[in-house]
């Protein structure tokens, strides 16, 4: 019986050779092409670029570090987004933890960038030139001209010549045909200044890591005549590192003697601040004397390992509060927080003491006048004509229900409006109702300071040094080769080629290889380029 047909033709892939399977990738496998991704140039440059978008709320979001109270307030005035940002960690972006693991990732990936490529370049500043291509007029650049000098002379004057302009030299001889040959290369401090230039960068990601959790920061408001001692309840707001015990501060203080002011008064920039300083009397010990300094705007008062800095200044009036029989309830002044360019501020003063207890939302004019709308402005941040206008409560302050309130917000839920009234230095506001009364009897001034201690300043700034330091090597500096070969020429005498060869394109290799052929004794108007 005859077989069919189809039977009698061979499967198409019959006779070849089966695909090749891939050998399992493995647990080691599969760690090394994880770390040859992280450590990858392309990743180190995706996660600095997170980084600087991850550092992006840090700057536009209030800060808990920083300012807590703004943190409070944000949150209070957007309830639907901010409580989602706050989970996430916006309103504390550099202790965060996505934060942290980008950092940690871009640390780890230039590690592994660098340190491979300076143990290849310790090898490359090693090792001798290269030797001579076998044909040296096939480089981009090359000379070709012919001396009746002797090969050997010729080669002792090449050397001589570019070991008296800093290049590494290397005498050698073809195993092909016998000539011989010198190599030379210079501008090896161009990939150093390149590594350098990413080690400074490592330090630079170290010594902030170091501030942030050896390091400690924070706010203080001062009047004139007040102190300040460096303990965690004296501070408006304190942020610390991971490794910061507030019980260890250094136990230095100041206190603030005299803060003064002086405001330009011409047309051209009327209101901005000509003198701004802070005389302040500190010890760096309880036990130390004390000492006078003058704190001025970029310039710190610098004690016990910490910088006192000069950040802002404002108003604080001074008031009397009477209750209804007459008796003295409230006799301080009270700061109050500029909210423009001309210093209107606006405070709060809180009176539980009286009865029934007094509340008070205050608007400071340091050079009042009238608007068309019957507001209270101030023209000017000098207190020329000062003027607080008082809006006044009573009732319950919530004091007691043990939830902390701002000292800068009165909570009037609980309480009646009683009136609204502008005072004058001097003046006496009686309260209606037999509620008591008030005197504005004038105002200090207050001066705010930040006080931080950084570790990692020194390095940071030593890093950012050297990070120039190697980016101008790398930018200014060459890396070239040259080579000079001799061999007998046909017509007698000695044939000698120059070449060279750069990495980069900016090198005026053509130039170097001149000077070089014309060192040798070549004939400028009759020298030849190789093809």
């Amino acid at each position: 019986m005859t077989e069919p047909l189809d039977s009698a033709v061979p499967a198409p892939d019959a006779g070849l050779p089966d695909e090749p399977t891939l050998p399992p990738l493995g647990s080691i496998g599969l760690l090394r092409w994880m770390w040859r991704q992280l450590t990858s140039m392309r990743t180190a440059l995706v996660l600095l670029f997170l980084l600087a978008i991850a550092s992006i709320p840090g700057s536009v979001l209030p800060q808990r570090g920083t300012n807590p109270l703004r943190v409070d307030q944000w949150l209070e005035q957007n309830p639907g987004i901010g409580p989602l940002l706050d989970r996430a960690g916006f309103f504390d972006v550099y202790a965060s933890p996505w934060f942290a693991a980008v950092y940690l990732l871009l640390f780890i990936s230039l590690i592994g960038c660098v340190l491979p490529r300076i143990r290849q370049h310790a090898k490359s500043m090693m090792a001798p030139p290269p030797p001579a291509p076998r044909r040296l007029t096939r480089l981009p650049v090359s000379q070709e001209f012919t001396s009746s000098v002797d090969g050997a002379a010729l080669l002792a004057t090449a050397q001589g010549y570019l070991r008296g302009r800093r290049w590494r030299v290397r005498l050698g001889e073809s195993p092909v045909d016998g000539n011989t040959w010198i190599a030379a290369e210079k501008g090896y401090l161009r990939e150093t200044g390149n590594l350098v230039f990413h080690l400074a960068l490592l330090l630079v990601l170290l010594a902030v890591a170091v501030g942030g959790v050896m390091g400690w920061k924070g706010n203080v408001i001062v009047r004139e005549g007040s102190g300040f001692s460096n303990t965690l309840t004296q501070y408006d707001a304190w942020g610390g590192g991971r490794f910061v015990n507030p019980n260890d501060l250094a136990p230095f203080s100041f206190t603030l003697d005299r803060f003064t002011v002086d405001f330009e008064r011409s047309d051209a920039q009327r209101g901005a601040p000509r003198l701004f300083e802070a005389d302040v009397t500190y010890r760096a010990s309880p036990d130390a004397e004390p000492t006078t300094r003058t704190i001025e705007v970029n310039e710190p008062l610098d004690v016990a390992g910490a910088k006192v800095f000069l950040v802002g200044h404002g108003y604080a009036p001074r008031f009397v509060v009477r209750d209804s029989t007459g008796e003295v309830v409230f006799d301080d002044a009270v700061v109050f927080l500029p909210q423009d360019g001309n210093f209107t501020s606006t405070g709060v003063i809180k009176v539980p003491d009286a009865s029934p207890s007094l509340g008070f939302n205050g608007l400071f004019l340091p050079t009042a006048a009238r608007a068309g709308s019957g507001m209270g402005i101030s023209v000017f941040p000098a207190a020329d004509n000062p003027e607080v206008l008082l809006a006044a409560f009573r009732g319950d302050l919530g004091l007691d229900s043990g939830v902390p309130q701002s000292i800068y917000a009165l909570d009037t839920s609980k309480m009646v409006k009683v009136g609204l009234n502008p005072l004058a230095p001097g003046d006496t506001w009686t309260l209606p109702n037999d509620s008591g009364s008030i005197e504005f009897t004038g105002y200090e001034r207050w001066a705010s300071f930040q006080i931080a201690r950084d570790p990692g300043k020194e390095l940071a700034l030593l890093s950012a040094l050297a990070a120039i330091v190697g980016l101008m090597l790398s930018l200014f500096v060459r890396r070239r080769r040259l080579w000079v070969k001799v061999m007998a020429a046909s017509g007698g005498g000695t044939l000698v080629q120059v070449a060279g060869l750069a990495k980069t394109d900016s090198v005026d290799l053509p130039a170097d290889v001149r000077a070089l052929a014309v060192a040798l004794g070549a004939d400028v108007d009759d020298e030849r380029s190789a093809p």
